[in-house]
């Protein structure tokens, strides 16, 4: 499964280990919002995903 996790906000510790619990059997992508990526490739990576999770 692929799943998009967007950070909006500062990663706390809880995020973190998600994020690597989720990478042990999944294909995961983090998106920093704090780092200008366009909204367009954003919108195009959402709908690649089969899960998106918002932080």
């Amino acid at each position: 499964m692929k799943v998009l996790h967007i950070i909006k906000s500062k990663q706390t510790e809880l995020v973190k280990k998600i994020i690597e619990n989720h990478s042990k059997k999944n294909k995961v992508l983090v998106i920093d919002l704090a780092k200008n990526k366009s909204y367009e490739a954003i919108i195009d990576e959402i709908f690649s995903h089969d899960k998106v999770i918002s932080w």
